[in-house]
């Protein structure tokens, strides 16, 4: 085999190997947490999400009203049935509690995204909730 389609190989299966390792995760952190004392039952919790380069989330739902707040770089949010949006710091999104989230992720494949969400739920309801589609 000559060098050059060795090289050739090498490069392909390189590139494969990356295309099938999974997307890194999302970092959540919890920032503050506070039951709704005016709604009995119901409580509010606020978490940043930070997406490394290239990070999305698996389909999901929040079961609450879910205010999205974009701190640095860019996402891409889609709620089934509705089109993709990219949002940049300084935009908000909307999750209501009967919604599925198909798309959630870091927009660039280099820079990192972080955003803050409040969640308004049932107190005691977990945060998210993976969704089979």
């Amino acid at each position: 085999m000559t060098t050059p389609r060795l090289y050739f190989r090498a490069y392909l299966a390189a590139l494969l190997m990356l295309a099938a390792a999974p997307a890194q995760a999302a970092d959540v952190k919890e920032l503050f947490g506070i039951d709704l004392a005016d709604y009995p039952g119901k409580e509010a919790r606020m978490i940043e999400v930070s997406y490394p380069p290239g990070a999305q989330d698996m389909v999901h739902r929040h079961d609450a009203h879910a205010f999205v707040y974009v701190l640095e770089g860019q996402i891409v949010m889609q709620l089934k049935g509705k089109p993709a949006v990219t949002l940049k710091a300084g935009q908000t999104f909307y999750e209501g509690p009967t919604d599925v989230h198909v798309v959630g992720r870091n927009a660039s494949n280099t820079e990192p995204a972080r955003f803050v969400v409040v969640l308004l739920k049932a107190k005691g309801a977990p945060i998210f909730k993976p969704v089979k589609e």
